[in-house]
């Protein structure tokens, strides 16, 4: 008898073990799922940076009214920081699926559409504006001619360049050149790091790197 218990405590035992692993690999995969499936937008377009460890730097420069913007009003949203100037073509060339961007960030209220101009002030851009966009622009636009923000803050030199700002005020990501924000990946983007966690994939000189870089290189 004593050994038909030791049988039957030693099989308990196995079947326990057995069924941790196949929780834990079961667990495992699905972590593994949902990080693929959070990082796609983000593995598609392949930012020059991304991250989740650098404060945006606060800043307040006056709108299209010289009504003070302060960034960190804007807490609780994803924010697409947009740096241009009227003299860049590929600025001029990205403002239409911007403002497509910033139309249907009105619709909703997880995330704004936020642009900076180095230019003078609205009368140095608005005939600019009215060529590129038909119209009004769908988005606030900031004004910083001395550059106190877009170069001595975020060290921004070539235009266009837009960083992707998370609701804590979390620099996720900063995209050189000019982008189709139009696009559903742009929109994806923006409510990956809208969720907690996000996608855990770093990028640097848009190559991904780290603990979690083969989400994006496996299969590529």
């Amino acid at each position: 008898m004593p050994e038909l218990v030791k049988s039957a405590t030693i099989a308990q035992i196995f079947f326990i073990l057995v069924a941790a692993v196949a929780v834990y690999s079961f667990v495992h995969a699905a972590q593994n799922d949902q990080r693929t499936t959070s990082c796609e937008a983000m593995c598609a377009l392949r930012p020059a940076y991304a991250g989740q460890n650098r404060l945006a730097p606060d800043f307040e420069l006056p709108d299209m009214n010289g009504k003070p913007v302060r960034l960190s009003s804007f807490r609780g949203k994803t924010v697409f920081l947009n740096f241009w100037t009227k003299t860049c073509q590929p600025c001029l060339e990205e403002m239409p699926a911007l403002a497509e961007l910033g139309r249907i960030a009105r619709t909703r209220d997880d995330f704004v559409v936020l642009t900076v101009s180095t230019d003078a002030g609205p009368d140095d851009v608005r005939d600019t504006l009215k060529v590129a966009l038909s119209g009004d622009p769908p988005f606030p636009i900031l004004f910083d001619p001395e550059s106190k923000v877009v170069l001595d803050q975020y060290g921004t030199q070539l235009f266009p360049e837009t960083w992707i700002i998370d609701p804590n005020g979390i620099i996720r990501a900063r995209f050189d050149g000019a982008r189709d924000w139009s696009s559903s990946l742009a929109i994806d983007v923006g409510e990956m790091v809208s969720r907690w966690g996000g996608c855990p994939v770093e990028f640097y000189k848009s190559r991904p790197r780290g603990d979690f870089a083969s989400i994006c290189t496996d299969g590529s």
